[in-house]
């Protein structure tokens, strides 16, 4: 059995072109890196060719893609033979709708909210105007509506093996309510003139039997269906009467007819660009293909759950990787639940079962304490790691290259808040709607609030949304924690101090309705379940809000570093000092110790080896502002200028340059293109001079041309050496930066996780770059051959990757070896002194009187001359504090200092096994540290 506690994790990306075989042929080399668990991307049934699986159209099935369930069973086979374990990455939060392919979706179309898959999608059913009925709006139409009707690009089908109707514009479905199925077959046997046949009849005398605004009801409709498909011929009459529906130029009156029928279904079609104002069931972000799924729903709940239940059962999942949990509207109901399914999973019995979540926390924010939850899937390290190993004296002139730059102040909140305001007026427009709707209605729902005006209530929840600081709250429906009332009071107090009308106690009703306090014992008589219903769906859209207005929009526009415009970061943030670090290393070891640490994911803006590059620049500040200036005076003339019109703008093009820098491989043909396709990306991103709701052509062909013309030796050779030199010399600070970084990774408290191919160095871009494939058999065979590493020879050889692939496995090996120090050990930081000791950060891990002593180093430029040669041990003049520990491979087992040019031999980092000396805490001491 693989352990409880994951040594280490690796993320495989499934998809068709690489499958559940694919991942069984991998598991060997997992094993042999040091490899407990394997991390898998989504498998359940997914949309039809997805390269991420998070498009989930039926929970409760293996992805055919993927290799079915038989295939599930050949890699859980193969985990099996190599004592592997298996995390699941899970999405509670959303499944993939539209199209044809989600039952659920498709019933839901069908029969409105009568539908027992309605409850399971938080649809607002009365929100669309002008219209008799309730309906959920379509977003799918590539034109106009009217010019798709009259294109006839909408078509009315019957399929014979269902007995069933439905509308279909391209490959999206779209069934046809059962109550119009009885004027379709009149209108259609009139039309093909078979009134008066045997088949016709027929047809027409069961339509009669099914009279009325609601027949063929849901009990009726299987019936109706069986007997529609039992008819002799009535395939070959309705396709010759479904002429009647048939829209197109010059057929005003099938035209009309279509429209008419379309108009009394359970939705309403609509141009794809309605989604950002009026759609009305909650989405994934601004995604109108993913819908929100009321998983806080029992019914719900057990049927997403029912496979994942299965294979805990079986023994054939050991965990979960919980996406999106601030989507859910109580996630500690959610989580409730979830130990109830993992305890019956396990016959009633309680069992380990590792639990970690997609969670992006503020600056200072804790995570909440949810029922076994081992913590988060570590993104707060990430950035922790990076900012430790950031030089703090350079983020100053950093400071103040970027105000020049953009002609702006480096502060961050006033980018973010111009983000929030550009994502509310497009994006999200819908969601926000849906919540200044409800908040007026339950202003007017009493007597002592009711002349608080719907646009003053927006106007209010715009500002409280506009200084919101974190992602989310976690109120309940039975209340809240005092830590969630002094964040939502103190943000009513930002925008109350933002606002410049007559105030009326207006903010007092807002936080009184966020709180629940509106509906306290004792106060007002609101509507309780509409207070409810706003204060936790506005929970759900703080979420989404910050996601896109911070990392999908601000990080876009603000490139001080783009090494700190990480997932999780804080683009401003100042470095973090080694007593900092230690501090917070303790706190994680006696709060959250099994959670993830994480360099590289899916959703990383660009590689790990690519950040440890930027990262570097902090030490180089100087050089690098020259080199910028020089930079753009040669590129010049590749800029398209107009006027005032300038492609691309001085702050992405100072953007571009840092990108280029991390990402470079000259030797990659694909580079270029690569680099086009991460501009236009990260241009739209940015939502200012042009974006994915509306692309400017001129702006985006501007940006193309410049990155080709500058990649192009024969237009830019001058440019291109120079940033070949200073690229040299980055990669080599870069590469020292990534040895220190997995090293604390894998050494810190928690769990590492290692994204596919990151063995090797990664500098790949945002996605989808780096979900290229991975060639394992490459990294299989050198793995192989370095059974004992030659440390002097790998590092000579650097560029290969080789180096960090065995550094990798000396560190797993390690951790597997001093498995219960690294699960369940203390950390303590060690004392270094000496002229260099602010290069270095040093620490034991330990527990009992085992213990692994860890010293990695940072700020490499003046050690190596600006990255011109690899460091020495003549470049660590510092020691190492080791009194109470005995080092193995030391002589003198009782020295009290260690020379650290006696330790760096080879590598800039170190880790010694060791013996603790001092006095060792009783366990349950240990246990409260």
């Amino acid at each position: 059995m693989p352990p409880a506690i994951p040594i280490a994790t690796y993320r495989l990306q499934l998809s068709a072109d690489f499958d559940f075989d694919a991942a069984a042929s991998v598991v060997p080399y997992l094993k042999a890196l040091g490899i407990t668990h394997l991390y898998a991307s989504p498998f359940m049934r997914a949309r039809k060719g997805s390269a991420h699986g998070y498009d989930v159209t039926d929970h409760a099935q293996f992805n055919p893609e993927l290799g079915g369930e038989e295939g599930f069973e050949r890699l859980s086979a193969v985990l099996r033979q190599h004592d592997l374990g298996l995390i699941l990455d899970f999405v509670p939060n959303h499944v993939g709708v539209h199209y044809d392919d989600n039952p659920w979706w498709l019933d839901v179309l069908e029969w409105g909210p009568a539908s027992p898959h309605a409850a399971s999608f938080d649809i607002d059913w009365e929100q669309l105007p002008y219209r008799a009925r309730g309906g959920v709006l379509l977003p799918i139409i590539g034109s106009s509506y009217g010019q798709a009707l009259e294109n006839g690009e909408i078509e009315l089908r019957y399929d014979p093996a269902e007995g069933s109707f439905s509308a279909w514009y391209f490959e999206h479905r779209l069934p046809i309510a059962p109550e119009r199925y009885g004027e379709i077959l009149r209108m259609i046997v009139e039309d093909a003139g078979a009134e008066e046949s045997a088949p016709g009849k027929a047809m027409l005398a069961l339509a009669s039997r099914y009279q009325g605004p609601r027949r063929p009801n849901r009990k009726e409709a299987p019936s109706f269906k069986t007997e529609l498909k039992g008819i002799a011929d009535a395939a070959d009459i309705i396709a010759r009467g479904l002429s009647a529906y048939r829209a197109g130029p010059d057929r005003t009156t099938s035209t009309l007819s279509l429209h008419h029928l379309l108009e009394r279904q359970h939705y309403k079609l609509g141009h794809w660009r309605l989604a950002s104002s009026d759609i009305n069931y909650r989405r994934f972000f601004d995604i109108n293909t993913l819908a929100g799924l009321r998983v806080e729903d029992a019914g719900t709940f057990e049927a997403i759950h029912r496979l994942v239940k299965r294979l805990i059962a079986e023994g054939k999942l050991h965990g979960l990787r919980l996406d999106h949990i601030d989507g859910l509207r109580d996630p500690a109901q959610y989580f409730q639940r979830l130990r109830r399914l993992v305890r019956d999973a396990h016959g009633g019995r309680s069992r380990p079962f590792y639990v970690v979540i997609e969670k992006i926390l503020g600056e200072h924010e804790k995570l909440p304490s949810f029922a076994d939850v081992h913590g988060t899937t570590g993104y707060e390290w990430m950035n922790v790691i990076t900012l430790v190993l950031t030089d703090g004296s350079g983020l100053e002139p950093l400071d103040e290259i970027w105000r020049q730059v953009s002609n702006q102040s480096p502060k961050l909140e006033p980018i973010l808040r111009d983000a929030k305001r550009r994502v509310l007026e497009t994006l999200l427009t819908s969601e926000f709607t849906v919540l200044t709707r409800l908040l007026a209605r339950i202003a007017s729902g009493h007597y002592s609030t009711r002349d608080y005006s719907a646009d003053s209530l927006r106007q209010a929840l715009e500002l409280y949304v506009l200084h919101f600081p974190v992602y989310r709250t976690y109120l309940t429906s039975s209340g809240l924690s005092a830590h969630d009332r002094e964040l939502i009071s103190g943000t009513i107090e930002r925008a109350r101090a933002d606002w410049f009308a007559a105030d009326d106690g207006i903010f007092d009703f807002l936080r009184d309705t966020l709180t629940m306090d509106l509906i306290k014992p004792g106060s007002a008589h609101h509507s309780a379940p509409r207070v409810r219903r706003f204060a936790l769906k506005v929970q759900q859209f703080t979420g989404p809000m910050m996601a896109k207005s911070l990392e999908d929009t601000t990080f876009y526009r603000y490139h001080r570093l783009l090494a700190l415009n990480e997932v999780g970061g804080d683009p401003a943030a100042r470095a973090l000092s080694a007593a900092e670090f230690h501090r917070m290393m303790r706190a994680r070891a006696g709060e959250w110790p099994h959670g993830m640490t994480a360099t590289a994911t899916h959703d990383t803006k660009r590689g790990e080896d690519a950040r440890a590059r930027i990262m570097a620049l902090s030490e180089i500040p100087g050089e690098w502002t020259s080199a910028v200036a020089r930079w753009k005076l040669l590129n010049a003339p590749q800029l398209l200028v107009d006027g005032d019109f300038r492609a691309p703008s001085a702050t992405f093009e100072y953007m571009l340059y840092q990108a280029l820098l991390g990402a470079w491989q000259p030797d990659d043909a694909s580079f270029p293109q690569r680099m086009q396709e991460y501009a236009l990306k990260a241009a739209r991103e940015g939502k200012q001079e042009t974006s994915w709701l509306n692309p400017h052509a001129a702006y985006e062909e501007g940006v193309k041309s410049f990155v080709e013309k500058i990649l192009d030796p024969s237009l830019s050779g001058e440019f291109l050496n120079s940033l070949q030199t200073l690229a040299q010399r980055l990669s080599l600070l870069g590469v020292l930066n990534s040895l220190s970084q997995i090293t604390l990774k894998a050494m810190m408290p928690g769990v590492p996780d290692f994204y596919q191919g990151t063995e090797l160095w990664d500098y790949s871009l945002v996605d989808p770059d780096n979900r290229r494939p991975v060639d394992f058999a490459e990294r299989a065979g050198r793995l192989d051959a370095l059974e004992k590493p030659d440390w002097d020879r790998l590092v000579e050889k650097w560029p290969s990757g080789h180096l960090k692939l065995a550094w990798t496995r000396h560190l797993l090996k390690l951790r597997t070896g001093l498995a219960d120090i690294f699960t369940g050990g203390e950390y303590a930081p060690l004392e270094v002194s000496g002229p260099h000791r602010d290069h270095f950060i040093a620490f034991a891990r330990r527990r009992g009187r085992e213990a692994a002593i860890t010293v990695v180093t940072r700020w490499f430029a003046p050690l190596t001359d600006g990255g011109r040669h690899w460091p020495g041990p003549e470049n660590y003049d510092a020691a190492l504090n080791v009194e109470g520990y005995a080092v193995e491979g030391f002589a003198d087992a009782d020295a009290k200092q260690l020379r650290l040019s006696d330790l760096l031999t080879h590598l800039p980092v170190a880790v010694l096994k060791a013996r603790f000396t001092g006095a060792v805490k009783p366990a349950r001491e240990r246990a409260h540290t």
